[in-house]
C-alpha cells in the first residue's frame, strides 16, 4: 500500500482503497486501483487504467445526476492523480441499492425460481433480458469482503435502517436509475441494472456515495445488440468472466482455488471494453 503525503490508510476493498485526511479527519481520499474481481476473488492481474476510468467516469455521473454527492474535488496528490477523489467522510448504509430496468443475472434465476425478485411480483411470461414493466428496487445486504451480498426483500432494508430511511433509499434509487438510463439511452446503450450506495450527514441528509454508474457496478448493453431472450454483451468484465470458465483456463471455479493470471489478449480487451464505455457515455476520449 503506497503512502501519500497528508493521507492516512484507514481501508481496502476489491478495487478501492481509503485514507483518511490527516488536516479533516471529515475527508477521505477514495482511490480506484487498477485491481479487478470475478466470482468474489480479486485477481492477480490488474487492467491497466481501470481505476482512473472508473474515478472519471463517476465524477461525469455526479454532475448529470443533480443529486447531492459525496465528492469535493478531484484536486488530489499527483501519485494518485486521476484515479482518485476528495470525498465527505459519511455514516454509510450497509445496503446495496438496487435498481433493475431489465431481468437478467441473479434477477432472472430468482424470477424463474419465484416469479418475485426480492419479493416483487412480476408478470409471467418474462425472460433473458427482457424489459420490465418499470424500474425496480431489489436491495442487497453487504457483505464482508471475499462474500456473496445478499439479495433481500424490501422488508429486511426497513428492519435494517427503519422505515423512512429504507422508504428514501428506494425512492432515490429508482429516480437516479431513471435519470441515469435517459442519459444511457440517448448515447445508444441501456442501463439494465446498477447498484448504488448512500450515506448520511450528520444532519440525516441522504447523500450519494461511492461510485457510480461506472462498469463495475452497472450492466450496460449496447442498445443495437440487445434482443429479448438472448444474453447481451456488456461493457464490463465478461471477457474475464468467460476466460476463467473456459477450459482454456484450467480453473475449476468449485475448487476453492485461486484464479490464475490473465492473459494478455484477456486484459486488453477488458482495457477496451472500458474505455469504449467511458467514451460511449461521456463523448470524451479517455486520456490516460
Amino acid at each position: 500500500m503506497q503512502n501519500i503525503a497528508g493521507f492516512k490508510h484507514v481501508s481496502s476493498g476489491k478495487v478501492r482503497d481509503l485514507y483518511v485526511s490527516e488536516v479533516n479527519e471529515n475527508q477521505l481520499l477514495v482511490v480506484a486501483s487498477d485491481r479487478i474481481s470475478a466470482y468474489d476473488y480479486v485477481l492477480s492481474t490488474p487492467i491497466p487504467d481501470k481505476g482512473k476510468i472508473l474515478t472519471q467516469l463517476s465524477a461525469w455521473w455526479f454532475e448529470q445526476l443533480g443529486f447531492d454527492n459525496h465528492m469535493i474535488s478531484m484536486d488530489v496528490p499527483a501519485e494518485v492523480a486521476g484515479r482518485a477523489m476528495l470525498c465527505e467522510r459519511l455514516a454509510m448504509f450497509p445496503v446495496e441499492c438496487v435498481a433493475r430496468g431489465y431481468l437478467t443475472g441473479s434477477g432472472l434465476a430468482e424470477y424463474r425460481e419465484t416469479g418475485e425478485v426480492t419479493g416483487i411480483a412480476l408478470p409471467e411470461g418474462l425472460t433473458e433480458a427482457s424489459k420490465l414493466p418499470s424500474p425496480i428496487f431489489t436491495p442487497a445486504a453487504k457483505a464482508e469482503l471475499g462474500e456473496h451480498d445478499e439479495n433481500v426483500p424490501f422488508a429486511r432494508v426497513v428492519e435494517m435502517v427503519g422505515e423512512d430511511v429504507a422508504a428514501a433509499l428506494r425512492d432515490a434509487t429508482l429516480m437516479i436509475y431513471s435519470r441515469a438510463a435517459k442519459i444511457a439511452a440517448e448515447r445508444g446503450i441501456i442501463l439494465a441494472d446498477t447498484k448504488f450506495e448512500f450515506g448520511a450527514r450528520n444532519d440525516g441528509s441522504l447523500v450519494l456515495a461511492d461510485e457510480v454508474l461506472t462498469p463495475d457496478s452497472s450492466r450496460f448493453w449496447p442498445a443495437d445488440q440487445w434482443v429479448e431472450g438472448r444474453v447481451t454483451p456488456s461493457f464490463d468484465k465478461q471477457y474475464v468472466r468467460d476466460w476463467l470458465t473456459s477450459e482454456a483456463s484450467g480453473w475449476d471455479r468449485a475448487s476453492g482455488a485461486e484464479p490464475p493470471a490473465l492473459p494478455g489478449e484477456v486484459v486488453e480487451r477488458t482495457r477496451e471494453r472500458y474505455i469504449e464505455a467511458f467514451e460511449m457515455l461521456t463523448g470524451t476520449k479517455f486520456n490516460a
